[in-house]
């Protein structure tokens, strides 16, 4: 996956991409090493006002599934990632 523009992922729209953009994300392989939880962060961290959506669009985007389709478990365990990751 590497070198692949953003807009070219599963689930990720004009918006998305320029959000990830803004935070130094330009192509999957940063993504990726990144990982949905930290990229989901990083947007927030700049100010966007981006929902948990955008967390499971990310992670789909990453194993080229709709977030729809994304096993249960795994946004959960995304959910207490970022639970852990905003803790004081």
């Amino acid at each position: 996956m590497t070198d692949t523009d953003l807009i070219t992922l599963r689930n990720l729209g004009k918006t998305s991409v320029q959000w990830l953009r803004a935070t130094g994300i330009h192509d999957a392989a940063e993504l990726r090493r990144r990982g949905p939880v930290a990229a989901y962060c990083a947007v927030r961290a700049r100010g966007f006002r981006a929902s948990r959506t955008l967390l499971f669009a990310i992670a789909g985007a990453l194993q080229d599934v709709h977030w729809n389709r994304l096993d249960p478990e795994y946004k959960q365990q995304l959910l207490d990632e970022l639970e852990q990751r905003q803790e004081p």
